[in-house]
């Protein structure tokens, strides 16, 4: 731009240059005429006035040049710099001489179409970013260098990782599990697709990743690196081993009773039901396992009522202490038989709930205390208002659960001590009744436990408003 003025300047300069030697060749060709009649320095005041009329009027020529030309074309100018600094919204002022004109309207086209270019490329970006954080599986992107380019929040939260620790790093130095880097090692140096499920321990949860990983192609077959795909199924590998163990615990606690029944039948067949005092003893046992039969199944039913999707309880104004002193009621034989103290600790409280289902919640959590407690020892139930919930604790002298084991405890037939449980006639069941019927009433339950000195089932439900 400056060039430019210095251009129009020269030119000016020039024109005003051609113009004073115009006017010394006419005054130098009247200047003998006039010697003889005036004052030589007369003469000389007129040429000086005639070189200022044209300085004068060579400013005004030369603003007017400069403003109708050069002005357009430095806003022009100025406009096409802020586009190159990534300023879209900058335009040019469309005013001047045709060609300006047409200039500045090419130029505003062109940061317009850079403008819209650009909103979209942001907003494709947005949804690109968006779909990465939500798409549910960990990802991973790595470059032809081997360095982390992309990584996802998923990701970072099934490895237990920050940002700051993946980012811009070689995939050789993540603290990642050796399975998954053995196996982003195969991806990256063969650059062929490959998947595998793999699992490995993160603090003390195991994880188990579908895990897929293949090249990134570009242009012209261009290696540009390689993606790995993780998909978390350590829920469905859980699933699958509770179906299994649920498999083995119905066969083994059908084909026990079944055994007996079986056995004893016919031994009474073969002869036995002629000694009196052995049929009896038979009979009475075969009574038993019949009962332990016929309780399995029906908590088998129970159970696959509960867990179906469209059960609701019958929930209404309940008074929850005399759901308890009902219950109560119900276990104290088999707490007489047992030597065990029954103590309550209740307060009047009306809850929002079904009470025939809360009885069975009281009657199950009331077994299991029974269960795994010794004789000459006390259950305590207290039950209390804490903000707006009602508080339900069972606590027992029993023998005490391990941190390891309270996670599996609501499993259909996991059992703590499985001979001592099975010898008391109990199914396994009872607790997954219990939690299945206290989440349908929206509540919640706890459970804290130290061995060799007693566990507490903590049960908060809502109270009726």
């Amino acid at each position: 731009m400056k060039s430019f003025r210095h251009r129009l300047l020269v030119m000016i300069v020039g024109w005003i240059g051609l113009l004073l030697a115009g006017l010394l060749i006419i005054v130098s060709q009247l200047f003998p005429l006039y010697t003889n009649l005036e004052n030589p320095s007369t003469i000389w005041l007129l040429l000086f006035l005639i070189f200022a009329v044209a300085m004068a009027i060579s400013t005004v020529i030369s603003h007017r040049i400069i403003k109708i030309q050069a002005q357009p074309i430095e806003n022009v100018t100025e406009t096409a710099l802020e586009l190159v600094k990534g300023n879209y919204r900058a335009r040019a002022v469309e005013s001047g001489t045709v060609g300006a004109v047409q200039l500045s309207a090419t130029i505003n086209v062109l940061a317009r179409n850079l403008q819209e270019i650009t909103a979209v490329r942001q907003m494709e970006q947005e949804r690109l970013k968006t779909l990465i954080e939500n798409m549910g599986s960990s990802l991973m992107m790595i470059n032809r260098q081997g360095r982390v380019s992309l990584v996802n929040t998923p990701f970072l939260k099934e490895l237990d990782m920050s940002m700051e620790d993946v980012q811009g790093k070689l995939y050789k130095e993540l603290a990642i599990p050796a399975v998954l880097a053995q196996f982003i090692e195969n991806v990256f140096m063969t650059e062929t697709p490959d998947r595998d499920q793999i699992d490995f321990f993160i603090g003390l949860h195991q994880k188990h990743l579908d895990v897929y990983g293949a090249p990134i192609m570009g242009e012209h077959e261009r290696w540009l690196g390689v993606v790995i795909v993780a998909h978390d199924i350590s829920d469905l590998k859980r699933l699958e081993q509770v179906r299994k163990d649920f498999v083995a615990n119905v066969s083994h606690e059908l084909r026990t009773p079944v055994t007996s029944i079986k056995g004893f039948s016919e031994t009474l067949l073969d002869g036995a039901y002629q000694d009196t005092p052995t049929l009896m003893s038979f009979l009475e046992i075969i009574q038993k396992e019949s009962n332990r039969l016929e309780l399995l199944i029906k908590d088998l039913l129970e159970l696959s009522k509960i867990e179906h999707a469209g059960f609701q309880v019958k929930a209404k104004p309940t008074d929850m202490q005399a759901v308890i002193e009902r219950a109560a009621d119900m276990i104290q034989p088999r707490m007489e038989e047992k030597s065990i103290l029954l103590k309550l600790q209740v307060e009047p409280v009306n809850v929002f709930g079904d009470p025939d289902r809360l009885i069975q919640v009281m009657m199950n959590l009331l077994a299991n205390a029974l269960t795994y407690s010794a004789s000459e020892t006390t259950v305590e139930v207290r039950l209390y208002k804490e903000q707006e919930e009602a508080v339900i604790q069972v606590i027992d002298q029993g023998i005490g659960i391990e941190a390891s084991e309270i996670g599996r405890l609501f499993e259909r037939f996991y059992r703590v001590d499985r001979a001592r449980s099975r010898n008391s006639g109990g199914t396994g069941l009872g607790l997954s009744i219990v939690k299945h019927l206290v989440e349908a009433h929206h509540g919640k339950l706890k459970v804290d436990s130290e061995v060799g000195v007693g566990t507490t089932f903590t049960v908060y439900l809502p109270l009726a408003s």
